[in-house]
């Protein structure tokens, strides 16, 4: 596709790098020349240096010539201006803006499509602190994705030593789970897949992904984690856009500290914030941390701008007694080194955010795509088409569907009901078909299985 990303900030940098794997022809537009220079040495795409809301500097980049406009700039009036012009000059078939403000989020996306030519709006701070919510329901939890509207979810854990599971096979678990079915995509013994059979013997350390439905989750972890315990307090370092509304959602039920080293920032969170107590000061303080009882806090959570302070401060929540900690991460070269370390848990919002664009760009009625572990893998919900005539999929049993290889289907959601997938299981047309894809490079196969065959209407 031809794909012109307006912002070459962070957010407009990261979409630009993961769509380059994808052997997209990207055009970035930006007023800072440093900043597009710095992206085309590392990345294979064009650059054009001023401001996409002059149609001169829009023609320059090819707006013309568009498949997907990604308005992604800071500037929440900028990216609607661009989505607004790039609609009636030259007709973009689809226009993504990332919309910040809640003054424009609250009339919703119908209002921004009528007005301002915006087919999807994208919040990276929304999404991230919705994630990161989602994680802290599921405290043993590495990676927590939503599915089929929340009905479905797929959980990444490592099995601990009290794990039920532990040196037992895979197919013991129904012994313990006899009203309740989940299904295992996959276990990471190490950085080494294996696609498990009900003969596949668990070993602590393992990382295993599984999907189950939302309401049997809390059973399914005691299989592979033990006892849960639940998130009573936390501490927040930074209290940016992500911070403010997490401490936000969090406020109600947990005992909420955020410390924010700007001290005019910190009296206006003071002010907007009802039950979490704020301090001004440093995370990376082991003075402020003990004070503040660390090592009583059930996670510790660094989301400052700063890569750097926020893996220092994690490390030293970890070292000082936190029970989890979860570090917000830019730059993906830290990502991988981050996690495993002291710190529990590294989150890229990039990766976070890639997955609606991806959606974007997917062959066939693609619902949702949701990277793993760190961009090496996804998961993809799609609607399967038609019958065996004219779909690759429709009318069959999932164990006559030839899969690319790294591959494997793991659950089907027919309306309202979740079905984990079995051999046996019959895929019907309109299903969401959940399936686990290990290698990126397969993902063309993948999109094949999910278009309609010649003769479909």
């Amino acid at each position: 596709m031809k794909i012109l990303i307006v912002g070459g900030g962070r957010v407009g940098a990261s979409a630009a790098e993961y769509l380059v794997r994808e052997d997209n022809d990207i055009t970035v537009i930006d007023h800072d020349e440093a900043c597009l220079k710095y992206l085309q040495s590392r990345f294979d795409l064009r650059v054009v240096v001023g401001s996409a809301a002059n149609p001169a500097v829009l023609e320059q980049a090819g707006a013309a010539d568009a498949d997907l406009l990604l308005a992604l700039t800071p500037s929440d009036e900028m990216n609607l201006v661009v989505c607004q012009l790039c609609r009636v000059l030259y007709q973009t078939t689809t226009r993504i803006a990332r919309v910040r403000s809640s003054g424009f989020a609250r009339y919703g996306e119908d209002f921004l499509r009528e007005h301002f030519g915006v087919h999807r709006v994208i919040c990276p701070e929304a999404i991230v602190t919705d994630y990161i919510d989602r994680l802290l329901d599921y405290p043993e939890a590495l990676q927590v994705i939503d599915l089929a509207g929340g009905r479905l979810r797929l959980l990444g854990v490592r099995v601990r030593y009290d794990g039920m599971m532990v040196g037992k096979k895979l197919r013991e678990i129904r012994e313990h789970l006899v009203d309740i079915d989940c299904r295992v995509a996959v276990i990471y013994r190490g950085e080494r897949p294996i696609f498990p059979s009900g003969d596949t013997k668990i070993q602590e350390g393992d990382e295993v992904f599984f999907m189950a439905a939302t309401a049997n989750l809390d059973k399914v972890l005691r299989e592979w984690c033990g006892q849960q315990r639940r998130v009573k307090r936390v501490i927040i370092a930074g209290g940016g856009n992500i911070g403010y509304r997490l401490a936000k959602q969090l406020e109600r039920d947990c005992n909420v500290k955020l410390i924010e080293h700007n001290a005019n920032r910190a009296t206006w969170l003071a002010e907007h914030l009802h039950q979490a107590l704020v301090f001004q000061g440093d995370a990376t303080d082991e003075k402020l941390l003990d004070a503040e009882n660390i090592d009583e806090a059930d996670v510790f959570l660094a989301l400052t701008n700063d890569d750097e302070d926020n893996l220092m401060s994690a490390m030293l929540a970890k070292r000082m007694g936190a029970r989890k900690t979860i570090s917000l991460i830019n730059r993906a070269a830290y990502v991988e080194v981050a996690q495993g370390s002291r710190i529990d848990i590294a989150i890229s919002p990039a990766q976070r955010m890639i997955g609606p664009l991806l959606a974007t760009l997917r062959r066939g009625d693609v619902v949702g795509v949701h990277s793993l572990r760190h961009g090496l893998a996804e998961v993809i919900e799609a609607v399967v088409h038609g019958d065996q005539k004219t779909s690759h999929l429709g009318g069959r049993q999932i164990a006559d569907v030839a899969l690319p290889t790294g591959c494997v289907i793991g659950a089907l959601v027919r309306g309202d009901e979740v079905m984990m997938a079995h051999g046996e299981t019959v895929i019907a047309d309109g299903d969401h078909v959940i399936l686990f894809v290990d290698n990126r490079r397969m993902i063309p196969k993948v999109e094949k299985l999910f278009q309609v065959k010649l003769g479909f209407l």
